[in-house]
């Protein structure tokens, strides 16, 4: 069972995810919050899968509360999930950095919703294809830093397996493009994590670009 925190200023938006999730049989609302700290308490205290977060709450955004969450090594379990009304705005980097799993916008569709929670339940990176793509932009119109120290401790399937990871592709996709099984794939994908220090696959992909290792010129 796929347990969920919904955190989100706005009752209407809470009770409209609620009502969705409610009618899968493998996911199970556990709580809602209405602000940051209000979110941190109830984390610690159920432990969710998934934290569904909006970004701008009052007293605490979703930025300050997941970089809260990812400092603390009892939750390292809960992996926060950022919402959005507007797509890419100035601060999907900031919440990717601070330990966020992905980015939706509000207005998705109801089965790509219920995809995107099983899919962080599983501790995979989620990035909704417009904020893709304007992460990407982004990165084309900045100058790209050197390649970092930490890379080089990577060996050449796992920078490869990274680097496929950060254009997108599922662990499945990554072995039919390496020819090997999902499960070294994997394996490539959670060594580079742990050497990397990224706390999921969304922190691996901002790293990958941020060091130079993939650039949107070769995605």
């Amino acid at each position: 069972m796929i347990r969920v925190l919904l955190v989100d200023d706005q009752p209407l938006i809470r009770s409209g995810f609620r009502a969705l999730l409610d009618l899968e049989d493998d996911i199970d609302v556990v709580a809602e919050a209405a602000d940051g700290p209000e979110a941190l308490a109830l984390i610690k205290e159920h432990l969710p899968d998934v934290a569904l977060m909006d970004i701008q709450m009052p007293l605490m955004d979703g930025i300050e509360a997941t970089r809260r969450i990812a400092a603390d090594p009892a939750l390292a379990d809960v992996h926060v999930v950022m919402l959005t009304n507007y797509g890419m705005d100035e601060y999907v980097l900031d919440a990717l950095r601070a330990g966020a799993a992905g980015f939706l916008v509000k207005d998705i569709l109801p089965e790509d919703l219920l995809h995107a929670v099983r899919v962080a339940a599983r501790g995979d990176a989620l990035l909704a294809p417009s904020i893709t793509r304007k992460l990407i932009h982004r990165y084309l119109t900045q100058p790209l830093p050197t390649t970092g120290a930490a890379l080089e401790e990577l060996t050449g399937r796992e920078r490869e397996a990274v680097a496929l990871a950060a254009q997108g592709l599922s662990n499945d996709q990554i072995a039919g493009h390496m020819g090997i099984s999902p499960m070294t794939a994997k394996t490539h994908i959670n060594r580079a994590m742990t050497k990397l220090h990224a706390r999921d696959r969304a922190q691996l992909v901002v790293l990958a670009y941020e060091s130079g290792l993939v650039t949107p010129r070769n995605h």
